[in-house]
């Protein structure tokens, strides 16, 4: 690793951080000695780079500071390509065009030898071979602002079995096992954890209720249940019950 990049690497991790940070665990994290975190981090101080602590007690970076313009190591661009191109093959239309968005900005601000890799089909996503329901694509837009905006949904939902439900749910997260989206959700109506594949909602409405967190309905106590219990459909239970 050249010594700029870990320079680099040093103010990011501190500033991703809101704790002391080790020597120790500097030269973990950057497989170098702690004589070599102390030497470089004396470095960046005497920069005027506002790294506050010392040897033996640890480091923190003064909140506020701003990194310098990122660049991107290959396999960090070829990730990021990746990434917005799985979006594109199985997203809504907002998720495409914000992915597009992304990629243009990070294309913008590469050397030429970068920008071509990024522009190269090196590493791609096959299109959808399965067609999902109409659902799929209509509902993935309001479900994620429903999340950020912390609103309740009102679902009608039809089970694998063929059951149909109506339900009122807390939106908590989104997954996607492709080809298949998956909805987790404190469901309301069985007032336990449910998770439902988004191509099977029916009609979906966004409320005007809002939710706030309660201790046992969070996508933290979601992800803290057993496995077996994570993302699968939920279970069909009789309309109204």
């Amino acid at each position: 690793m050249r010594r700029a990049d870990r320079l680099f690497d040093i103010i990011d991790y501190l500033r991703r951080h809101r704790r002391a940070v080790t020597a120790q665990e500097l030269a973990e994290r950057l497989e170098v000695s702690v004589r070599t975190v102390y030497r470089d981090v004396a470095d960046l101080q005497a920069s005027r780079v506002p790294i506050e602590g010392e040897a033996g007690l640890g480091y923190m970076l003064r909140s506020g500071y701003e990194l310098p313009p990122l660049m991107f190591t290959e396999d960090e661009i070829e990730a990021l390509v990746f990434g917005a191109r799985m979006v594109r093959a199985w997203g809504d239309a907002a998720f495409t065009r914000a992915a597009d968005d992304a990629v243009a900005k990070i294309g913008a601000v590469l050397p030429e030898r970068l920008r071509r890799l990024a522009e190269a089909p090196n590493v791609t996503v096959a299109s959808g071979r399965t067609s999902p329901k109409d659902g799929y694509s209509r509902h993935l837009t309001p479900i994620r602002g429903a999340i950020r905006e912390r609103r309740k949904l009102a679902i009608e939902y039809e089970a694998l079995s063929g059951d149909r439900t109506k339900r009122t749910v807390r939106p908590l997260a989104i997954a996607f096992f492709g080809p298949f989206w998956m909805l987790a959700a404190w469901c309301e109506t069985r007032r336990d954890f449910r998770t439902f594949r988004i191509e099977r909602i029916g009609r979906l409405t966004v409320t005007d209720d809002i939710f706030k967190d309660e201790k046992g309905k969070t996508i933290e106590d979601f992800v803290a249940r057993p496995t077996e219990q994570g993302y699968s459909e939920p279970a069909a239970l009789p309309h109204g019950k």
